[in-house]
């Protein structure tokens, strides 16, 4: 079945799916909407984490023991930042630094940051169409037990240590959808659209916090398919249980369900998980979840597709009755 597919997500889980989605499909009939609230300025350079680990994911050049960075990657100018006693929190590897150097550069110029993307993945031969959420400034702020941080302290900095309050997304209110982002939501050939197993609080929720894509989101044509970060009651990677614990949420399938609810058409689960489906008050496609390789990324993808074309084959009962929603509320 052919059509376009839209994958929204944030950084390394995200990034592993869409990597599968890109294989299975038709390349360039994939696009990929990515969480900027993570962006931030650090030693005068303009850092986008999620969107580089997209890059380099679909550009083959990720390193795959870490998540995150390049491959073969090199640490001598953070050797050199300590010895001189700079700030050394933020890894940095040679490789990665170029990333950053020409992307602040071109934001300097004015270049927008969806512009940029585009050099950078015709230059790591992407055919997908990678997308910023925005262009304008959003920024992730997290309300902690040790005062106000901005998201790249909290996570990276402090390690996710502090006890979480509330979360919000300065500059969100503002912000205006990429260009192509709407477009995409909206395209008569969508065949399907996939919010990424990417954490929901710090990953998704500052796409959806940009006016006019939750709304999208919502009058899509196409089924709208969401897989669940949690596996038996954990997150594969990073602290989105630990958040919901905090939060005071339960870290099961059905409170993924609930935070998404009236957004999505079906979730998707691991097998241990299989036992809280009739708890989801949403079509549930129980597989395998976890990505361990690249078959297993592909593997995922291609359950999520069919999914998808299951959910859309039930036409009223699934899709319309999410309409159906948007117009009554």
């Amino acid at each position: 079945m052919s059509g376009r597919v839209v994958a929204v997500c944030g950084g390394i889980g995200g990034a592993k799916l869409a990597l599968g989605l890109s294989r299975v499909l038709d390349a360039q009939q994939l696009v990929v909407i990515v969480n900027t609230g993570d962006d931030f300025e650090h030693l005068g350079l303009s850092i986008s984490p999620d969107v580089d680990t997209v890059l380099y994911t679909l550009g083959g050049v990720a390193d795959r023991e870490r998540g995150w960075g390049r491959t073969d990657e090199t640490w001598h100018f953070m050797e050199a930042l300590r010895e001189l006693g700079g700030e050394h929190w933020f890894q940095l590897g040679d490789r990665d630094l170029a990333m950053h150097v020409q992307r602040t550069r071109a934001l300097r110029e004015g270049t927008t940051l969806s512009a940029f993307i585009v050099r950078a993945a015709t230059a790591l031969n992407i055919e997908a169409r990678i997308l910023p959420m925005t262009d304008d400034r959003v920024r992730t702020i997290v309300e902690t037990d040790q005062g106000t941080l901005p998201f790249q302290r909290y996570f990276v900095e402090r390690r996710c240590s502090p006890i979480v309050h509330s979360l919000r997304f300065d500059g969100s209110q503002r912000a205006r959808p990429a260009g192509g982002v709407l477009d995409a939501l909206s395209n008569p050939g969508l065949r399907a659209v996939v919010i990424c197993p990417s954490n929901p609080y710090l990953s998704i929720d500052p796409i959806l916090a940009v006016p006019g894509v939750r709304e999208a989101l919502m009058k899509a044509s196409a089924p709208v398919v969401a897989v669940s970060p949690i596996i038996g009651g954990q997150a594969v990677k990073g602290p989105t249980v630990k958040i919901m614990a905090e939060l005071g949420i339960s870290a099961t399938t059905s409170s993924i369900a609930a935070h998404y609810r009236g957004l999505i058409d079906g979730l998707v689960v691991d097998d241990a998980d299989a036992g809280d489906a009739s708890l989801v008050d949403v079509p549930v496609s129980v597989t395998r979840t976890l990505m361990i390789d690249l078959p297993d990324r592909e593997q995922l993808a291609s359950d999520v597709l069919t999914f998808a074309s299951k959910l859309a084959a039930a036409g009223r009962t699934v899709r319309e009755a999410r309409l159906a929603g948007v117009q009554t509320s």
